[in-house]
């Protein structure tokens, strides 16, 4: 599929092309019933405050917590206690006034946001899916599924991964020369932190789906991915050093699945080549 064909859309009959302003048009209707799905997913998210917020935002600073709870498993089998260990109990604190008010819909958002995700790329679908060829509609069957299982994956890997180490470090890093350091933290902080940890790894897990479709339009190749797969590795640290901490154990834990994920968009990108090549030789 070239570029100049994105934006046609076909009948049984004969395919016609779309005028500047139609496209706007069907544009603004997916548009709004995103926005209104995401209205309605912040309401729903709005009624379960108190689950969110003691079961899932602050959940990270329980004994409890499944990360927690495995490694100390780990540690009995393996007969290593170091693996087990409590996490920091922070004292949490808002200092702002409207800052409880602001952070609750934010969190609302959030949640929101994630709990519409799969209607939203339902609907960006949509409005590309009448712009594809029937051959083209059937090699990116499941697409919806594959987007959003891939997001909410990266969200979880952040969730359950990533954030318990990386809170227990910058919540338990003492200053030189400080006694007695008293661990308490901004609300705002700590949900900032919860966000950055959650949000870009989800969008980062996206990845294969990026590759399938720059593969497929010929932008990128699966030669190309494995001629700069010693750049890639290097902007993949450099990802990984921006989304988590200072700390070496935190983005080694990013690095690895984004780079088997690269990995693995190397085959997908092998693949949509050679049936483009093939498409382009007959």
């Amino acid at each position: 599929m070239g570029w100049s064909s994105f934006f046609k859309r076909k009948n049984s009959i004969e395919a016609r092309e779309m005028t500047f302003v139609e496209h706007l048009e069907e544009l603004r209707k997916h548009l709004i019933r995103s926005v209104l799905a995401l209205i309605s997913t912040t309401i729903v998210a709005f009624f379960l405050t108190d689950f969110l917020f003691r079961k899932v935002l602050f959940y990270a600073l329980d004994k409890n917590f499944p990360t927690y709870r495995l490694l100390c498993w780990l540690s009995l089998q393996l007969k290593n206690p170091d693996l087990c260990f409590a996490p920091v109990k922070p004292s949490v604190q808002t200092f702002d006034m409207g800052e409880a008010f602001m952070l609750h819909m934010k969190v609302c958002i959030f949640f929101g946001f994630l709990l519409a995700f799969p209607f939203i790329i339902n609907e960006l679908w949509k409005f590309i899916k009448p712009g594809l060829y029937d051959k083209e509609i059937k090699a990116t069957r499941g697409v919806v599924f594959v987007t959003s299982f891939l997001f909410l994956l990266g969200v979880l890997f952040g969730y359950f991964v990533l954030a318990p180490f990386s809170i227990n470090f910058l919540v338990s890093y003492q200053l030189p020369f400080v006694n007695d350091q008293i661990n308490i933290i901004k609300a705002s902080s700590y949900i900032n932190y919860m966000f950055m940890f959650t949000l870009p790894t989800g969008i980062i897990f996206e990845l294969p789906i990026f590759i399938f479709y720059l593969s497929k339009v010929g932008i990128i190749t699966n030669r190309d991915m494995i001629k700069y797969r010693k750049h890639a590795i290097v902007v993949i640290l450099f990802i990984a050093a921006i989304v988590t901490p200072p700390d070496v154990i935190s983005q080694i834990i990013v690095t690895i699945p984004v780079y088997l994920l690269y990995e693995i968009s190397i085959g997908i990108a092998a693949k949509q080549t050679k049936l483009r090549e093939k498409e382009e030789q007959v």
